[in-house]
């Protein structure tokens, strides 16, 4: 067997793994590794900032289903992905990161550009090595891989050391992994699944709480099935939008902190929660001891570590969610058979509730643009087969909220983390991984100015993304905030975006086409002249109207029952229904 060097050895092994793509920037530690990268058939981008590359790898994850990979340096190059490590495993999406490291010899000296990153990064990682010999490198790859895309996915980082990378070795990739105390349960319990079948067939007021989960198993045609079968009324969280076709009878919309009020309300009131892939997180559940008091619980959810964290579940179904639904499904079917509850008085008030408060917005009483309008726009002229990455704030909420979401890996976003700067990087990411398909980024003003310097590396490398700049000169979120619970005191929120920088200007400066919207009569062919290019990447900047809120809202911390429309306003129900 011919000797090569670590370096050699690791660009082979990640070949090995089926690696098409990986976003990065070298530096000291990571060079020897970009010697062979140079002749890898692997395509290497190369990204402005690491938390580019690190969003880039999570948005291709995300709109492929296949790992993401990002590489750095050692010490600050490390530090820089650990925002979108902790990003992706938050929202548990499959990506690997290899880090330079200082030579072995001179680890925990406090040498140039050294950073402990593997402990660092130990409580935001699935998993994370640090390569000290280089006969390691094949064999720590190949579980990265593994462990980031089996089981509930999640991040890992390999750590390898300069002279790891330097020095010989004979290259050995193992073909099958095998990682003791590591065997993700794939199938559930036949008598949970019977027990689950039995409640369901009890129930009088079901609801399908559907979870990301359900994307991350390619589980939609089971959960269609399921939801078919039962015929329950289905929620699907941020995490989850596309899962479940918006345009379905059944589908309530979003639950949570800014979901519709018949999707919050439904789980209020349900006698029953089959819940699949999601994680009963705050943002859904508002204070938890009021949270569904009257439900049973079935969750279903291949990390065990979820059953019982936040809410007792009287029915655990442990697996992946694939497996789970197609043995749920005829079980489901059985019971109903022996006794089907009647669910018309149920479903005549969830979908009551839908047609009595349905999303909406009001128009600027001064001409200004609206910006629920111009994301509801572009999700219509965009078609349902377009890609949307958003960052995070009151942009995000609305792309969740006024986009219809008809197929999974549709909509991309920073849902557990909350990471502002994730949308460019990710929407370059998911281009890539997806290069035939329209991505629009839909940003911040605020967020815009945290990566937008990776559209440098889109009109490089023929990215053709299409970013939306929804404009409203604030950190929006955090602004609405500052009006409903701090008394207008605006403590720096004002970016002064429509001034400087000129939005149009930097985009045209870093080689994309750069368009500007002012006015609600000019949205729709702002909209399709940036649809009509597909050459270049294209920056929109949509000045909208700056007091534009998120509703409906449940304020952090209280209980779902508080949900609100409006300002000050909460939904008037019947009496019959409190």
């Amino acid at each position: 067997m011919s000797k090569i060097n670590g370096a050699q050895s690791l660009v082979n092994a990640l070949e090995a793994a089926g690696v098409e793509v990986m976003f990065g920037i070298p530096g000291g530690a990571i060079l020897p590794a970009y010697d062979p990268i140079f002749d890898s058939k692997i395509r290497h981008i190369l990204v402005r900032h690491e938390q580019g590359a690190g969003h880039a790898a999570t948005g291709y994850a995300q709109a492929t289903g296949r790992v993401g990979v990002c590489i750095a340096t050692s010490g600050p190059g490390a530090t820089n992905l650990v925002t979108p490590l902790a990003d992706a495993q938050m929202d548990s999406v499959p990506i690997v990161a290899i880090t330079g490291q200082v030579p072995s010899a001179a680890i925990g000296t406090d040498a140039f550009q050294e950073a402990d990153i593997r402990g660092v990064t130990m409580p935001v990682t699935k998993h994370n090595y640090l390569i000290t010999d280089p006969k390691d490198i094949p064999r720590a790859i190949a579980e990265a891989f593994h462990i980031a895309s089996t089981g509930r996915p999640g991040a890992v980082l390999v750590d390898i050391a300069k002279d790891a990378l330097q020095k010989e070795t004979t290259f050995d990739y193992p073909h099958t992994v095998s990682l003791a105390g590591y065997n993700p349960v794939m199938e559930p319990k036949s008598e949970a699944v019977r027990d689950a079948a039995a409640l369901i067939a009890q129930s009088k007021k079901p609801v399908l709480y559907v979870g990301g989960g359900v994307i991350k198993a390619e589980a939609a045609a089971e959960l269609m099935q399921l939801a078919q079968v039962t015929g329950a009324p289905v929620v699907t969280t941020l995490m989850a939008r596309g899962a479940f076709p918006d345009s379905h009878q059944q589908h309530l919309g979003m639950p949570g902190m800014h979901g519709t009020v018949a999707a919050v309300t439904a789980l209020q009131k349900a006698d029953l929660l089959i819940t699949l892939g999601a994680r009963f997180d705050d943002r859904v559940t508002g204070k938890l001891s009021t949270f569904a008091p009257n439900a049973k619980i079935i969750h279903a959810d291949i990390d065990p570590a979820e059953i019982g964290k936040n809410r007792h579940a009287d029915v655990a179904l442990i697996g992946d969610l694939k497996n789970t639904l197609r043995v749920l499904v005829p079980a489901t079917k059985v019971a109903l058979a022996k006794s089907a509850p009647d669910l018309t008085p149920w479903l005549n008030e969830v979908y009551g509730w839908r047609k009595k408060f349905p999303l909406g917005y009001d128009k600027p009483a001064d001409g200004s643009v609206s910006p629920q309008y111009v994301i509801e726009r572009i999700g219509k002229i965009s078609g349902p087969d377009t890609i949307f990455a958003a960052g995070v704030g009151q942009h995000q909420m609305w792309a969740s909220q006024f986009i219809g979401y008809e197929k999974p890996r549709t909509w991309l976003n920073s849902g557990g983390l909350g990471t502002m700067g994730y949308a460019v990087p990710a929407a370059m990411g998911a281009k890539v991984g997806a290069p035939d398909t329209t991505v629009w980024a839909i940003d911040g003003d605020g967020c815009f100015q945290m990566t937008n310097q990776e559209l440098v590396t889109c009109a490089l490398n023929n990215i053709p993304i299409k970013v939306a700049v929804i404009n409203n000169e604030s950190l929006g979120m955090v602004r609405q905030w500052q009006t409903l619970f701090y008394n207008q005191r605006y403590s720096n929120t004002d970016l002064h975006s429509k001034r400087i920088p000129d939005f149009k200007l930097l985009a045209e400066a870093m080689g994309c086409v750069g368009l500007r919207c002012e006015k609600p009569g000019d949205v729709d062919k702002t909209i399709e002249a940036a649809m009509a290019i597909n050459d270049r990447p294209v920056v929109v900047d949509f000045n909208v109207h700056r007091d534009a809120m998120v509703w409906p809202m449940v304020a952090a911390g209280t209980s779902n029952d508080d949900i609100t429309v409006a300002r000050s306003m909460a939904p008037v129900w019947d009496s019959q229904e409190l």
